[in-house]
């Protein structure tokens, strides 16, 4: 079909056509998440492409975590958890630097803002407790990887107490722990401690009182003051 500027629209590498006509099977039910695929052979001739850039679709699958495969069986659909499939946040977070490490940190705030309020309604009593726990533990050191280890734990939990998978695992790879590292030890020069326990008691009052909207907005805070922290570092 032509755009109606004499220029054909471009079409993908015969591996990206590859890669969109397996998962087109996965999202039409064809293959199911734990089922077998066929032969490199059977898929390549059932599609009507060649087996090499079967393979490499193939590869690139296994490697975005939609495949897996099993040595001595064959390649399988994984279960397709959302964890898996969205693990490469993560290696973004841990190269981004400067102003890209901004903009990802604007989007954790948006993200952990909306999960603790979700996490605010939705929290048991038991994932209170554990929230409680990594907040006592931070509040008991002043050894920065000590206290990195827990507030990764601490948003974890509050995470997945919002009940949603998805947004669980985003926040998980926008978490990059390098840079985290990074936080903890510039506050720990800079003596802000007391002020980021602040936050996270803010967080944890919300959590408590069930109240949607001060853990959205304490949370919202929280992630802010990383932010306004790592404007500074690049200003300086």
């Amino acid at each position: 079909m032509n755009d109606g500027t004499g220029t054909a629209p471009r079409q993908g590498t015969v591996t990206q056509r590859a890669i969109e006509r397996i998962k087109a099977m996965i999202a039409d039910g064809v293959l199911g998440p734990g089922q077998r695929l066929p032969t490199e052979r059977d898929l390549a001739a059932q599609l009507g492409m060649s087996r090499s850039s079967m393979r490499e679709a193939i590869r690139a699958l296994t490697v975005l975590g939609v495949l897996e495969a099993r040595h001595g069986s064959g390649t399988y659909v994984t279960a397709l958890d959302a964890g898996d499939l969205l693990e490469t946040f993560g290696v973004v977070a841990d190269l981004s630097r400067g102003a890209r490490l901004v903009e990802l940190l604007e989007v954790r705030r948006v993200l952990e803002s909306t999960a603790t309020a979700l996490a605010a309604a939705r929290i048991t009593d038991a994932q209170l407790a554990e929230v409680e726990e990594h907040l006592a533990a931070m509040n008991a050191t002043d050894d920065p990887e000590v206290i990195l280890a827990h507030d990764l734990a601490f948003h974890r939990a509050i995470a997945v107490a919002a009940g949603n998978e998805t947004m669980a695992a985003i926040l998980e790879g926008l978490s990059s722990r390098t840079f985290r590292a990074r936080v903890w030890r510039g506050y720990a020069e800079e003596g802000a401690f007391a002020r980021t326990r602040r936050e996270h008691a803010a967080i944890h009052r919300a959590l408590k009182a069930r109240d949607p909207e001060a853990g959205r907005a304490a949370a919202a805070a929280h992630v802010g003051e990383v932010e306004e922290w790592l404007r500074a570092q690049l200003g300086s």
